[in-house]
């Protein structure tokens, strides 16, 4: 993969170019804010995917996510992976749901797009394997959560969340399928067959009343539709 890094910390940031060079990855920048970020994006457009940190100077609030943003818009074939230090709900749901999300169609769902998104704790990142399956994942289109993110942004109140009509079960496939694990990971980790995680997901988008055309994902969509609820 060709990436591109953005974190204040020096540290840290050396220590991804290292890790990522000993896979056999490509690090074409590594930089310190997020403007510094979307300038290496523009000058290199065919980078597979950029790892971002939340908060970075000259704030240290926002300027990560606004890049991010900036990025899914303008470049939506690079894949976006967001670092945070803690669960940070809104700044999910907005990686999701902002304005760097895909466009919508006539129906309101959003229109495909090749690069991926996925919001990961620091943490993850010393455990190397888990780290690098999330980069790989972002850069293949497909989506990468930690799971402590996706738990908190399930968690709405049953009178108003259309999660509500989910069987304990169905929550645990749709918890995995957030995290971005195929079908056949998730019936690994639930110890089901894969017939029976199908059947759990079509059941998943029955009840969340998701559209069969074709365009976005709706594994993608099953998360995004609840978010704003």
């Amino acid at each position: 993969m060709r990436v591109i890094l953005a974190d204040d910390s020096t540290l840290l940031r050396e220590g991804l170019v290292r890790l990522l060079a000993e896979e056999g990855h490509e690090v074409v920048a590594a930089v310190g804010d997020g403007a510094a970020l979307v300038a290496a994006v523009e000058t290199a457009p065919d980078v597979d995917a950029v790892v971002v940190d939340v908060r970075m100077p000259p704030t240290h609030t926002d300027e990560g996510l606004r890049a991010a943003l900036e990025i899914r818009r303008r470049w939506p074939g690079v894949g976006v992976l967001v670092l945070s230090q803690y669960v940070e709900k809104r700044y999910a749901t907005e990686l999701l749901t902002g304005e760097g999300a895909a466009e919508t169609d006539g129906l309101g769902a959003p229109r495909a797009r090749s690069g991926g998104v996925g919001y990961v704790l620091k943490d993850r990142v010393v455990q190397v394997d888990e780290f690098l399956d999330a980069l790989e994942r972002v850069a293949t289109g497909r989506a990468a959560f930690d799971p402590e993110v996706v738990r908190g942004l399930l968690a709405r109140s049953t009178r108003t969340d259309p999660l509500s009509r989910l069987t304990p079960r169905e929550r645990e496939v749709l918890d995995a399928m957030a995290q971005g694990h195929t079908n056949a990971a998730i019936a690994e980790r639930l110890y089901v067959s894969r017939s029976a995680v199908e059947k759990h997901i079509n059941a998943i988008f029955e009840k969340l009343e998701l559209p069969g055309h074709a365009g976005y994902s709706r594994r993608v969509l099953a998360v995004l539709r609840y978010l704003g609820s």
